[in-house]
């Protein structure tokens, strides 16, 4: 069978009369540019274990309720060939703030809903770490979830999640990929939601099962006689830009005794357009500016912000200046981490097999903490599945005690009721770490200071290369290509002195040469290990045209670490250059 060029994929598109006003529109527009064309038409969006997300348009490498419907149609598939129970559990459905997350939500029930299977939608726009909640809470077979997390406005996504509320295992992802490919994204069947809502396979959900999500959030809180004596009065600003989180959090934070809590007025309701941000990321320090500004204003003692689904959370604290300061995500983790098993060890809850799960590519700085509460640390691929797919196994063995998770992309997780990262959970322990601190007469940064001048000063960078279009990819292969057939011997004239390749599963000893076969499952990612305990990792972003450097060191003084990082990254770039 030959091959469909962007060319014959176009046609079919320009042949259909049946596509929504605002698609046909796009197709004019498609008409006159070819080199946009081609990139809508040339290949499918592609589907990984992390679903799929791309620019919202017409195209068969865009987002638009064709490609949602064919993705459903993967899932619905996999379900039809379960048992009549399992398929009978159905599947829970939330979205976020963005453009046609609403319609793509009714889309996928609507698809479903064709199969015969049963999908509780949320009344409106809700959070993602509800949604991994939800699932477990109607112990519904799978979770869908409309979103582009803290991409630009003109993205959207499509995540499906597992019956443990973690992302899709892999096994049945695959099975799901197989089947979208196979399926004619046009002849997918629907239902209207009248016929649905008939009969009973579309149930609208809400405040229930916020009510049950909120209860759980209370269990986040260690020392509730702390934020009794603090939190009232404590001043938090938070901004859910423009997305998900301000009622789920705001409830949340006052709930648990935190009183004095000003949401960002101008980003306070949800907008698809970001109007007030470039990039509605924590990550970026203009995207905190605002609440930046009003903290400054009343003299906060923390500033929060949350990405569009609200699983990811940034923090600005003041400093003695005046000024504030974004943490990192790393700084962060470790931050939340410490005051944990510091609240746990004095509460006599810190249970002997503890363990602090997080991600290859994240700092070393939380591992020294857990080490010095004799609390083991698994490492796990990047993405929070493998996360919760720990935490699903400890459950299982009781080999260990789950206490913290987290990655270095500001997303963490304290309690397992959700299975991905949850910045709701975030940042009612956030606001107890800063009430703890401030019972000492300190702020975060001074936490912050402290926990340096104990265990040393850790400093990470994350380093994007964007490679876009057709030969995106290619670049980022020849890239990843390069790094395994001309292997560095030295970062920043530091010697490596171990080398794993994880799509091999090996970690050599550069030194002896020895070679081991590691235990975690194979990814396309390449780490370092340095003879001062500085390490490198190199990986494609599973959700974006991106190749990710990491970098992390530490040294027994800010300027040292610093100094070190500076070096690595500079012969990163000589040699990527």
């Amino acid at each position: 069978m030959t091959e469909m060029t962007w060319q014959d994929n176009f046609q079919v598109w320009t042949k259909r009369n049946d596509l929504p006003e605002y698609l046909k529109n796009e197709m004019d527009a498609l008409a006159k540019d070819d080199q946009q064309a081609e990139d809508a038409f040339y290949q499918p969006l592609s589907f990984g274990t992390a679903g799929m997300r791309g620019l919202l348009g017409a195209g068969i490498n865009r987002m638009n309720i064709y490609t949602v419907r064919q993705a459903t149609e993967g899932l619905a598939r996999l379900m039809d060939s379960l048992s009549k129970d399992v398929k009978a559990r159905g599947v829970a459905i939330s979205y976020d703030s963005r453009h046609f997350s609403q319609e793509f939500a009714f889309e996928s029930a609507k698809v479903l809903g064709a199969h015969g299977i049963k999908a509780y939608v949320f009344e409106s726009l809700r959070p993602t770490p509800e949604l991994s909640f939800t699932v477990r809470y109607f112990k519904a077979y799978a979770g869908v979830m409309i979103t582009a997390s803290h991409n630009p406005k003109e993205y959207n996504g499509y995540k499906i999640y597992g019956e443990d509320g973690g992302q899709m295992p892999p096994k049945e992802s695959d099975i799901i990929t197989a089947s979208i490919r196979e399926a004619d994204m046009f002849a997918v069947p629907v239902k209207s939601q009248a016929e649905l809502e008939a009969a009973g396979l579309l149930v609208t959900i809400g405040k229930d099962v916020d009510d049950a999500y909120l209860s759980e959030i209370k269990t986040v809180t260690v020392d509730q006689e702390l934020v009794n004596k603090e939190g009232r009065d404590m001043k938090l600003v938070y901004s859910p830009l423009h997305g998900t989180g301000a009622l789920i959090a705001g409830q949340a934070l006052n709930n648990a005794g935190f009183k004095n809590v000003t949401i960002v007025p101008e980003q306070e309701q949800p907008d698809g357009d970001f109007p007030t941000v470039t990039l509605p990321n924590p990550e970026d320090p203009a995207a905190l500016a605002m609440g930046i500004a009003l903290a400054k204003k009343q003299g906060a003692d923390v500033v929060i912000g949350v990405d569009p689904d609200a699983d990811r959370m940034g923090t600005a604290v003041r400093l003695p200046s005046g000024e504030y300061q974004l943490l990192t995500g790393n700084q962060i983790g470790a931050i939340l981490l410490h005051y944990l098993l510091t609240a746990k060890k004095a509460a006599g809850t810190l249970p002997a097999n503890g363990v602090l799960v997080k991600s290859i590519v994240s700092s070393e700085f939380a591992a020294d903490i857990a080490k010095s509460f004799n609390i083991e640390t698994i490492n796990v691929l990047t993405g929070f599945k493998y996360i919760a797919e720990q935490i699903q196994n400890y459950e299982s063995t009781h080999e260990h005690t789950f206490l913290f998770g987290f990655e270095e992309s500001y997303g963490y997780l304290v309690k397992s009721f959700a299975r991905d990262k949850d910045s709701i959970q975030a940042t009612v322990l956030l606001a107890e770490v800063a009430a703890y601190y401030k019972s000492l007469g300190k702020t975060l940064y001074d936490g912050l200071q402290d926990l340096f001048a104990e265990y040393g000063y850790f400093v990470e960078n994350t380093q994007s290369l964007t490679f876009k279009g057709i030969d995106g990819a290619e670049k980022i292969a020849a890239l990843m290509a390069k790094f395994r057939a001309e292997q560095p011997t030295s970062f920043g004239n530091i010697a490596v002195t171990k080398f794993a390749d994880f799509t091999l599963q090996t970690e050599t000893d550069v030194q002896t040469g020895v070679e081991t076969t590691m235990s975690l499952p194979k990814a396309n990612v390449l780490k370092y290990w340095l003879s001062d305990g500085s390490w490198v990792a190199v990986r494609p972003s599973g959700t974006e045209p991106k190749i990710k450097l990491y970098v992390g060191t530490n040294g027994t003084t800010q300027q040292i670490a610093d100094d070190k990082l500076a070096a690595i990254q500079q012969s990163i770039a000589d040699y990527v250059d």
